[in-house]
């Protein structure tokens, strides 16, 4: 399976980072292409709404920055994996305008081989993930209709055994 892990934090050993690390051994331990990008690394710019996506471009983003590596690795992606911190109840706004940017590669639908996502977050408070949680469950569940294979949190007890878990049941 192929696995894209979109890391929004710009801390290299913060938590989120670690999530990510744990992920993706187990997955590449159990026989998964894993591709990582570390977003807030990349020069990726904000939707501009201006539909060239879904009329002209026929599917493609007129703004032609990082965002196109992670739109090639998109097309025959398995399992998607959002990773982030927790600014101001929400994820950080570098992975924010990847979410957003997906308005042209996955709407009105995902790709055919796009099936699966897990989220990851980290805070300093156990109670603030509402907001991303939210956007999750929404947009990629529900909207995309993709199948969930959980949400962890660096409060959760067991966070990194539960992660390699996932990974390796894949």
């Amino acid at each position: 399976m192929k696995i894209l892990i979109l890391n929004g934090s710009p801390r290299p050993n913060g938590n989120t980072a670690k999530m990510v690390a744990g992920f993706s051994e187990s997955a590449e331990n159990s026989g998964h292409h894993v591709v990582c990008f570390n977003v807030c690394k990349m020069n990726i710019k904000g939707c501009l709404a201006c539909e060239y996506c879904h009329g002209k471009g026929k599917g493609t983003c007129a703004q032609k920055d990082d965002m196109q590596e992670i739109y090639k690795e998109l097309k025959d992606t398995q399992m998607l994996v959002l990773a982030a911190p927790i600014y101001y109840h929400g994820i950080p706004g570098q992975l924010k305008c990847v979410i957003d940017r997906f308005y042209s590669a996955l709407y009105p639908t995902a790709p055919k081989s796009l099936k699966k996502a897990a989220m990851f977050l980290s805070s300093g408070d156990p109670d603030m993930y509402d907001g991303a949680k939210f956007s999750y469950e929404g947009d990629f569940l529900g909207y995309l209709g993709l199948e969930g294979c959980g949400i962890f949190t660096n409060h959760d007890m067991d966070v990194m055994d539960r992660i390699r878990k996932m990974a390796s049941s894949l």
